[in-house]
Protein backbone atom coordinates (compact mmCIF):
# COMPACT_ATOMS: atom_id res chain seq x y z
CA UNK A 1 0.00 0.00 0.00
CA UNK A 2 1.44 3.72 -1.07
CA UNK A 3 2.40 5.98 1.59
CA UNK A 4 -0.43 8.59 2.32
CA UNK A 5 0.24 11.48 1.09
CA UNK A 6 -1.58 14.97 1.59
CA UNK A 7 -0.89 18.15 -0.33
CA UNK A 8 -1.75 21.38 0.50
CA UNK A 9 -1.54 24.16 -1.47
CA UNK A 10 -2.35 28.08 -1.92
CA UNK A 11 -1.11 31.36 -1.20
CA UNK A 12 0.72 32.79 1.61
CA UNK A 13 -1.45 33.60 4.61
CA UNK A 14 -4.10 31.22 4.70
CA UNK A 15 -2.80 28.87 7.23
CA UNK A 16 -1.07 26.01 5.50
CA UNK A 17 1.90 25.83 7.80
CA UNK A 18 -0.39 25.55 11.14
CA UNK A 19 -2.74 23.28 9.14
CA UNK A 20 -0.57 21.18 7.73
CA UNK A 21 1.66 20.83 10.82
CA UNK A 22 -1.97 19.76 12.92
CA UNK A 23 -2.95 17.36 10.36
CA UNK A 24 0.15 15.63 10.06
CA UNK A 25 0.40 15.03 13.30
CA UNK A 26 -3.84 13.67 13.63
CA UNK A 27 -3.08 11.43 10.92
CA UNK A 28 0.63 10.73 12.08
CA UNK A 29 2.80 10.99 9.02
CA UNK A 30 5.73 13.42 8.35
CA UNK A 31 4.94 17.24 8.03
CA UNK A 32 7.01 18.59 5.43
CA UNK A 33 7.03 22.40 4.66
CA UNK A 34 8.17 22.50 1.03
CA UNK A 35 7.96 26.68 1.06
CA UNK A 36 10.69 26.87 4.05
CA UNK A 37 13.18 24.46 1.42
CA UNK A 38 12.92 27.68 -0.89
CA UNK A 39 12.93 30.38 1.73
CA UNK A 40 16.06 28.20 3.23
CA UNK A 41 17.88 28.50 -0.33
CA UNK A 42 16.90 32.44 -0.30
CA UNK A 43 18.63 33.02 3.06
CA UNK A 44 21.87 31.72 1.72
CA UNK A 45 21.63 33.56 -1.21
CA UNK A 46 20.92 36.52 0.55
CA UNK A 47 23.69 35.97 3.19
CA UNK A 48 25.71 35.68 0.03
CA UNK A 49 24.77 38.49 -1.79
CA UNK A 50 23.91 36.49 -4.98
CA UNK A 51 22.26 37.90 -7.68
CA UNK A 52 17.96 36.30 -7.61
CA UNK A 53 17.86 36.09 -11.36
CA UNK A 54 21.48 34.30 -11.10
CA UNK A 55 19.76 31.15 -11.44
CA UNK A 56 22.84 29.07 -12.09
CA UNK A 57 24.55 30.05 -8.76
CA UNK A 58 20.99 30.03 -7.13
CA UNK A 59 21.20 25.93 -8.42
CA UNK A 60 24.96 25.60 -7.65
CA UNK A 61 23.68 26.69 -4.01
CA UNK A 62 20.55 24.35 -4.22
CA UNK A 63 22.98 21.51 -5.14
CA UNK A 64 25.13 22.23 -2.32
CA UNK A 65 22.61 22.91 0.90
CA UNK A 66 21.75 20.25 2.99
CA UNK A 67 18.29 21.05 4.66
CA UNK A 68 16.77 19.17 7.35
CA UNK A 69 13.48 19.19 9.40
CA UNK A 70 14.37 18.41 12.81
CA UNK A 71 11.42 17.55 15.73
CA UNK A 72 11.90 19.09 18.88
CA UNK A 73 9.80 19.94 21.91
CA UNK A 74 9.30 23.63 20.29
CA UNK A 75 8.04 21.36 17.25
CA UNK A 76 9.46 21.04 14.00
CA UNK A 77 12.81 23.16 13.48
CA UNK A 78 14.63 23.92 10.06
CA UNK A 79 18.02 23.49 9.44
CA UNK A 80 20.53 24.32 6.38
CA UNK A 81 23.92 23.12 6.63
CA UNK A 82 23.28 21.83 10.29
CA UNK A 83 22.69 26.03 11.70
CA UNK A 84 18.86 26.32 12.81
CA UNK A 85 17.22 28.63 10.44
CA UNK A 86 13.91 28.43 11.41
CA UNK A 87 13.14 32.14 12.68
CA UNK A 88 15.57 33.71 9.67
CA UNK A 89 13.53 31.88 7.14
CA UNK A 90 10.05 34.17 8.23
CA UNK A 91 11.48 37.33 7.52
CA UNK A 92 9.73 39.88 5.13
CA UNK A 93 12.83 40.11 3.03
CA UNK A 94 13.24 36.21 2.54
CA UNK A 95 9.61 35.52 1.64
CA UNK A 96 9.87 38.03 -0.98
CA UNK A 97 13.19 36.59 -2.06
CA UNK A 98 12.05 33.05 -2.40
CA UNK A 99 9.03 33.88 -4.38
CA UNK A 100 11.88 34.28 -7.11
CA UNK A 101 14.03 31.23 -5.96
CA UNK A 102 10.90 29.54 -6.34
CA UNK A 103 10.57 30.82 -9.89
CA UNK A 104 13.73 29.36 -10.70
CA UNK A 105 13.40 25.86 -12.78
CA UNK A 106 16.83 24.37 -11.90
CA UNK A 107 15.93 25.02 -8.22
CA UNK A 108 12.45 23.70 -8.23
CA UNK A 109 13.94 20.64 -9.99
CA UNK A 110 15.99 19.77 -7.17
CA UNK A 111 13.93 20.64 -4.71
CA UNK A 112 10.68 18.56 -6.03
CA UNK A 113 13.16 15.27 -6.33
CA UNK A 114 14.05 16.13 -2.50
CA UNK A 115 10.75 16.37 -1.63
CA UNK A 116 9.36 13.48 -3.55
CA UNK A 117 11.92 11.39 -2.07
CA UNK A 118 10.78 12.58 1.55
CA UNK A 119 7.33 11.76 0.67
CA UNK A 120 7.37 8.59 -0.79
CA UNK A 121 9.61 7.42 1.99
CA UNK A 122 7.21 8.38 4.81
CA UNK A 123 4.62 9.63 3.47
CA UNK A 124 3.70 12.73 4.40
CA UNK A 125 1.64 15.99 4.67
CA UNK A 126 3.57 18.77 2.66
CA UNK A 127 2.06 22.50 2.03
CA UNK A 128 3.55 24.53 -0.79
CA UNK A 129 2.27 25.78 -4.33
CA UNK A 130 2.52 23.35 -6.23
CA UNK A 131 2.26 19.79 -4.45
CA UNK A 132 -0.79 18.90 -5.61
CA UNK A 133 -0.27 20.07 -9.92
CA UNK A 134 3.95 18.56 -9.59
CA UNK A 135 5.01 16.98 -6.72
CA UNK A 136 2.11 14.49 -6.09
CA UNK A 137 -0.04 14.91 -9.07
CA UNK A 138 -1.24 11.01 -8.45
CA UNK A 139 -2.35 11.81 -4.96
CA UNK A 140 -6.42 11.51 -3.76
CA UNK A 141 -6.14 14.26 -1.29
CA UNK A 142 -5.63 17.83 -2.49
CA UNK A 143 -6.56 20.77 -0.70
CA UNK A 144 -6.45 24.27 -1.91
CA UNK A 145 -6.55 26.86 1.12
CA UNK A 146 -7.79 30.13 0.14
CA UNK A 147 -8.37 33.61 2.42
CA UNK A 148 -8.85 37.16 1.44
CA UNK A 149 -6.27 39.41 0.98
CA UNK A 150 -7.33 41.58 4.63
CA UNK A 151 -7.66 38.32 5.89
CA UNK A 152 -4.07 36.88 5.18
CA UNK A 153 -2.53 40.61 5.97
CA UNK A 154 -4.10 40.68 9.66
CA UNK A 155 -2.70 36.95 10.14
CA UNK A 156 0.74 38.10 8.66
CA UNK A 157 1.01 40.68 10.63
CA UNK A 158 0.14 39.18 14.16
CA UNK A 159 2.77 36.51 12.89
CA UNK A 160 5.73 38.80 12.35
CA UNK A 161 4.90 41.13 15.58
CA UNK A 162 5.17 37.33 17.62
CA UNK A 163 8.28 37.28 16.31
CA UNK A 164 9.28 40.38 17.25
CA UNK A 165 9.11 41.86 13.86
CA UNK A 166 6.98 45.53 13.46
CA UNK A 167 5.82 45.76 9.89
CA UNK A 168 2.61 48.34 9.08
CA UNK A 169 -0.56 46.17 7.96
CA UNK A 170 -1.12 48.35 4.94
CA UNK A 171 2.81 46.91 3.68
CA UNK A 172 1.98 43.42 4.67
CA UNK A 173 -1.16 43.20 2.46
CA UNK A 174 0.78 45.48 -0.64
CA UNK A 175 3.43 42.16 -0.06
CA UNK A 176 1.09 39.44 -0.23
CA UNK A 177 -1.10 41.16 -3.27
CA UNK A 178 2.61 41.19 -4.74
CA UNK A 179 3.86 37.67 -4.45
CA UNK A 180 0.40 36.38 -5.63
CA UNK A 181 0.88 38.19 -8.70
CA UNK A 182 4.49 36.64 -8.97
CA UNK A 183 3.59 32.71 -7.70
CA UNK A 184 0.48 33.32 -10.10
CA UNK A 185 2.11 33.88 -13.00
CA UNK A 186 5.54 32.32 -12.81
CA UNK A 187 6.61 30.38 -15.82
CA UNK A 188 7.65 27.17 -13.92
CA UNK A 189 4.71 25.70 -12.15
CA UNK A 190 2.76 28.90 -11.39
CA UNK A 191 -0.04 28.48 -8.13
CA UNK A 192 -3.15 27.00 -9.80
CA UNK A 193 -6.32 25.24 -8.58
CA UNK A 194 -8.24 22.69 -10.55
CA UNK A 195 -11.22 20.70 -10.53
CA UNK A 196 -9.01 17.68 -8.61
CA UNK A 197 -8.76 19.87 -5.58
CA UNK A 198 -10.85 20.22 -2.68
CA UNK A 199 -10.93 23.89 -2.17
CA UNK A 200 -11.49 25.56 1.32
CA UNK A 201 -11.99 28.93 2.27
CA UNK A 202 -10.50 29.81 5.73
CA UNK A 203 -11.36 33.02 6.08
CA UNK A 204 -13.91 33.04 8.96
CA UNK A 205 -12.80 29.55 10.02
CA UNK A 206 -10.63 28.39 12.86
CA UNK A 207 -7.59 26.51 12.51
CA UNK A 208 -9.30 23.22 13.92
CA UNK A 209 -12.67 23.51 12.21
CA UNK A 210 -10.06 23.91 8.72
CA UNK A 211 -8.26 20.07 10.17
CA UNK A 212 -11.56 18.50 10.99
CA UNK A 213 -12.97 19.48 7.26
CA UNK A 214 -9.81 18.15 6.08
CA UNK A 215 -9.57 14.77 8.00
CA UNK A 216 -13.35 13.90 7.00
CA UNK A 217 -12.50 14.79 3.26
CA UNK A 218 -10.00 12.39 3.50
CA UNK A 219 -11.22 9.35 5.66
CA UNK A 220 -14.18 9.42 2.50
CA UNK A 221 -11.56 9.72 -0.65
CA UNK A 222 -10.75 6.67 -2.25
CA UNK A 223 -6.55 5.48 -1.60
CA UNK A 224 -4.66 5.48 -4.56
Amino acid sequence: MSPLIVAIDGPSGVGKSTTSRMLAHALSVPHIDTGAMYRAIAVKALHASVALDDEAELERIAASSLIEFVRSGEGVRVLLDKVDVTDAIRAPEVSMAASTVSAMPAVRRLLVKLQQELGKREGGVLEGRDIGTKVFPETAHKFFLTASPDVRASRRTRELRARGIEQRLEEVRAEIVQRDEQDSTRADSPLLVDDSYFVLDTSDLSIDEVVERMLARISHSPSP
